[in-house]
């Protein structure tokens, strides 16, 4: 992790407790602390000036800090048109040498696995609440 990620997205306040060491990034959803430092120092979700999608709750949650890509909108392009057309913008951008992960996303690393993902869990949870929906789960036992 670089530093330089971490003091781009610190709060005024947190940002002078920053030390010169190196930090890391905590992903575990049930873990509240976002940054840990060799100096036993964290920082915490409140810390941080963006929401950070590994610390919030599915449903629309922002994947891409360069291009605004969240799970509302691949939601949405799924089903509506049976495609989200989010990674292909992100490829396009990437392309463009437009994104800057490695300051905007506080993971410090390219979001677009995390959005491939995303999109994979989306069309997942879709088709299973169409096979729901459809009755197959109400048919009278024979």
């Amino acid at each position: 992790m670089q530093l330089k990620t971490v003091e781009a997205l610190l709060t005024e306040i947190a940002l002078r407790r920053v030390q010169l060491s190196p930090y890391r990034f905590c992903a575990n959803p049930s873990c509240d602390v976002v940054y840990f430092g060799d100096a036993s120092d964290r920082f915490r979700s409140q810390d941080i000036r963006v929401p950070v999608w590994h610390k919030e709750p599915p449903g629309a949650r922002l994947l891409c800090y360069c291009f605004g890509e969240t799970e509302a909108v691949i939601r949405s392009e799924l089903s509506q048109r049976g495609r989200a057309d989010a990674v292909d913008r992100i490829r396009e951008h990437i392309a463009a040498e437009r994104c800057a992960c490695d300051i905007r996303n506080p993971r410090g690393a390219c979001c677009l696995g995390d959005v491939i993902a995303a999109v994979t869990r989306i069309q997942l949870e879709l088709a299973e609440g169409s096979m729901n929906d459809g009755g197959l789960t109400n048919l009278p036992d024979r």
